[in-house]
């Protein structure tokens, strides 16, 4: 299945469609797409896998892989490093995002196969299905959605399946 996210700020959750907020600088066609532009890269990506805050409630129910988030983990963001777009463990020489964090934006996330395979210096990187603010305020290029919505989009999907992005 693929999750469409629009611009207009709607989450097709495979029959209901549910608030998403995306980057303040709408979608791009993902080749148009750089690193900290607050753009969402526009395409279908890969749900990869789901990672989750166990301090902050059970895993999810899901038939995607899982995995843990601990305090050291990190995302390193700085294209000109090896790791860029990977994981990393904090603290990190480069500049990396952490993961676990105190406003509650990460205690779900969705790692989407955006600009990984391998990852291009500079074309974006964590890009992530996570935890909307409670205004639904813009992400820096992810989705995001409400918590009860990102656990019933994990409860039916499947390996295999996507999130398109779409302006």
């Amino acid at each position: 299945m693929i999750y469409l996210a629009t611009a207009d700020g709607w989450l097709d959750l495979g029959g209901a469609k549910v608030r998403c907020a995306l980057g303040p600088a709408g979608v791009v066609a993902a080749a148009a797409k750089r690193e900290g532009d607050g753009a969402s890269p526009a395409g279908v990506w890969p749900i990869r896998r789901v990672l989750y805050r166990p301090d902050r409630g059970p895993a999810p129910e899901t038939a995607l892989p899982l995995a843990a988030i601990a305090p050291d983990d990190g995302w390193c963001d700085a294209p000109e490093d090896p790791a860029y777009n990977r994981p990393v463990q904090l603290p990190y020489p480069a500049s990396a995002e952490r993961m676990w964090r105190d406003d509650h934006l990460y205690d779900l996330v969705v790692v989407l196969g955006h600009n990984d395979d391998p990852p291009v210096a500079g074309l974006g990187s964590a890009i992530f299905l996570h935890l909307a603010k409670p205004d639904y305020a813009p992400t820096h290029g992810c989705v995001a959605v409400h918590r009860a919505d990102l656990e019933a989009l994990l409860r039916q999907a499947q390996p295999g399946d996507a999130v398109e992005i779409r302006g």
